[in-house]
């Protein structure tokens, strides 16, 4: 299942030069909203925040806005170039896994499409809880893998792209070695194949837009019809370091 990292971070630096630096999904902006609405929650602007797997660091402007910002990605091309959109952000571009970050330092960890591409999932929650304060909260987004295999065409993984989705009881199985889970929800239904096509497919979508507005996917992704996974969880206060 492991590939090489130079291999890794050649198709990763490939895949963000190709899209990710230059346009958003509606995936994106999705996980975006649901972000935003947790750390406004928290009430605070002052937080120490890091974002693992921040790739182009589209979301950093979105975090900055909440205090001190730390963003890490494997590929460092990407980052450099972030570096220059986004001075305020400390970018450390390395294998994350491989990375020395102080624990118990950050308030927030955010992590959003990265758990289904490291090699050893549970090493990385572990690795996310020992960098978090007691009482630090984590904000994870992951593909729902029923929702991927089930109704959805996905390419083949291309060499350099590790690919193990989790539906949510594994999810919620990895976090709670670690953590205290608080919610775990689905968002942006999404499909192109089979009979869901016809309801979350992006032709779909439009139409029901243009007559309910998003009610249609809000209860999709309320039955867990949602192509990401998006989970909420608090460092236990009395967890080692």
């Amino acid at each position: 299942m492991n590939q090489p990292i130079e291999t890794q971070q050649a198709y990763w630096t490939k895949w963000n030069a190709e899209g990710r630096e230059h346009r958003l999904s509606d995936i994106s902006r999705d996980q975006l909203e649901v972000v935003l609405g947790w750390l406004t929650s928290l009430g605070k602007t002052d937080l120490n925040i890091i974002e693992v797997g921040c790739g182009a660091g589209w979301l950093c402007p979105t975090l900055v806005q909440f205090g001190r910002t730390t963003a890490t990605d494997l590929c460092a091309d990407v980052l450099s170039r972030a570096r220059a959109r986004l001075p305020e952000v400390a970018f450390v571009a390395g294998d994350f896994m491989a990375l020395d970050f102080d624990a118990a330092k950050y308030d927030v960890v955010v992590t959003l499409e990265m758990l289904s591409h490291v090699a050893d999932q549970d090493a990385f929650i572990a690795k996310l809880a020992r960098m978090l304060k007691p009482g630090g909260v984590l904000m994870l987004g992951t593909q729902n893998r029923p929702v991927l295999q089930n109704h959805n065409n996905i390419p083949a993984p291309e060499p350099g792209q590790l690919r193990r989705w989790v539906d949510k009881p594994e999810l919620e199985a990895l976090l709670k070695r670690h953590f205290q889970v608080r919610q775990v929800l689905t968002i942006t239904p999404n499909a192109n194949k089979g009979v869901m096509r016809l309801i979350a497919g992006r032709s779909a979508k439009r139409v029901m837009r243009a007559i309910a507005g998003k009610a249609v996917e809000r209860r999709l992704a309320a039955a867990g019809f949602g192509w990401t996974l998006m989970a909420l969880a608090e460092k236990p206060v009395e967890a080692a370091n």
